[in-house]
């Protein structure tokens, strides 16, 4: 199907859900799937973002941002993964943890509310990496209707663009405990040094980056188009002063530049097949 045919496609699955809650981060993925069940469903659709120390202030108040000037009805609900034992220890299912106490969290809502569905932003290239989130959603029946339309994250992002919504060339973001080396536990603490460090990060001009916490080590990572400027000897000297003073005692740039989900790399293949 070409694309236009795709976000038909895509329409007619929002149709049929009648109440929908959608699981809503700001990011382009749901945040173009929220934007879509408006223009659908209008009143019936409703966003939710889920707050939690894993979530970062800057992205909060964007994704908050996003939804007013898209006249988006909104909902921020308070989760506990935090609480989770197994979301603390941080091995390689934290990532279900996290996502299992989300929709844990939003069924108890819809049900409350009247809301018949829950949705959330996955896409067809989400599906060629370790994401054991997606087994928590099966798990919830939470549909997935982008992935289901077939689109893909450029298909996306196109589409944003084509409708005029800011956030279609967002850097893709993620929590905040994806940024912790598995087998770290995942502490309030840790979190609040790796977003101070990006929000440092973001004020000197860098677009696409993340900080990496292995404990005494930052492992900074930007993007391909921004590593000449990191590498300069004025941009090492000014990560040196900022990442000590958050306690880090070796900074490091990390010279392959920005991955997603580069501390996948780290998992035994037997995590790895276990979702």
């Amino acid at each position: 199907m070409d694309l236009a045919q795709k976000r038909a496609d895509l329409q007619k699955r929002l149709q049929s859900y009648g109440k929908l809650l959608v699981a809503y981060s700001g990011g382009i993925d749901s945040a173009y799937l929220a934007w879509e069940a408006r223009q659908v469903l209008g009143n019936n659709l409703l966003a939710v973002i889920a707050d939690s120390p894993s979530l970062a202030r800057a992205q909060l108040k964007d994704a908050v941002a996003f939804a007013q000037e898209q006249d988006m009805p909104l909902e921020i609900l308070t989760t506990s993964e935090m609480d989770r034992p197994d979301y603390v220890r941080n091995d390689g299912q934290r990532c279900f943890q996290c996502k299992d106490e989300l929709f844990t969290v939003m069924e108890k809502f819809a049900a409350k509310r009247g809301f018949t569905t829950i949705a959330y932003g996955v896409n067809v290239d989400d599906q060629g990496d370790f994401r054991p989130g997606q087994h928590a959603a099966r798990q919830h029946g939470v549909v997935a209707p982008l992935l289901e339309a077939g689109l893909t994250k450029q298909e996306i992002r196109e589409l944003a663009r084509q409708a005029n919504l800011r956030v279609w060339d967002k850097p893709a973001s993620a929590c905040l405990s994806s940024r912790i080396e598995y087998g770290r536990p995942v502490t309030r603490e840790a979190l609040a040094v790796v977003e101070a460090g990006e929000d440092a990060l973001r004020s000197l001009g860098f677009r696409q980056f993340r900080v990496r916490h292995h404990g005494q080590i930052a492992r900074i990572e930007v993007s391909q188009d921004e590593l000449s400027r990191a590498l300069s000897p004025e941009m090492a000297a000014e990560f040196v002063r900022i990442f000590k003073a958050l306690g880090f005692t070796y900074i490091t740039l990390d010279l392959e530049g920005f991955r997603s989900g580069s501390m996948n790399a780290l998992l035994p293949l037997s995590d790895i097949r276990a979702t």
